[in-house]
C-alpha cells in the first residue's frame, strides 16, 4: 500500500516560464542584433586598432552564441520540469535565470571586445 500521496499539479506553473519566455526572447534578439553589427564600429578604425578589435571580437562572438544558447537551454528547461508545487521554486528560478544570463551574456561580451 502506497502512503505517499501524489504530487498535485501546479494550476499556475506556465506563469513564470511565459513570463520569462516573452521577456527573455526579444532581449536575446536584441543583443545578437547589436552584437551582430558591432563590427562596424571599427569600420573607420586605423590598421592596428583594427587588427586588435578583430582579434578580439573572434573569441568573444563564441563566447557570446554559447551564451545565447545556455539561455535557450535554460528557458527549455523551466518549461520542461514537471508541472507540480514541488517543482515550482526550481521553475521560477531557471525563469528568473534566463533574462540573467541575457544581461551576463552582454557584459561578457562587451568585456572581452577589445573596443576602439
Amino acid at each position: 500500500m502506497d502512503t505517499t500521496a501524489p504530487a498535485e499539479r501546479d494550476r499556475r506553473a506556465y506563469v513564470a516560464p511565459l513570463l520569462s519566455t516573452v521577456l527573455t526572447l526579444p532581449a536575446a534578439a536584441v543583443t545578437l542584433f547589436f552584437a551582430g553589427i558591432s563590427p562596424m564600429a571599427c569600420d573607420s578604425c586605423e590598421e592596428a586598432a583594427s587588427d586588435r578589435f578583430d582579434a578580439s571580437f573572434g573569441p568573444a562572438w563564441t563566447v557570446f552564441t554559447g551564451g545565447l544558447v545556455l539561455v535557450l537551454l535554460l528557458l527549455v528547461a523551466c518549461w520542461a520540469l514537471p508541472w507540480r508545487h514541488g517543482n515550482r521554486a526550481r521553475r521560477v528560478a531557471l525563469a528568473l535565470a534566463a533574462p540573467g544570463a541575457v544581461v551576463l551574456n552582454v557584459i561578457v561580451f562587451a568585456a572581452m571586445v577589445d573596443w576602439p
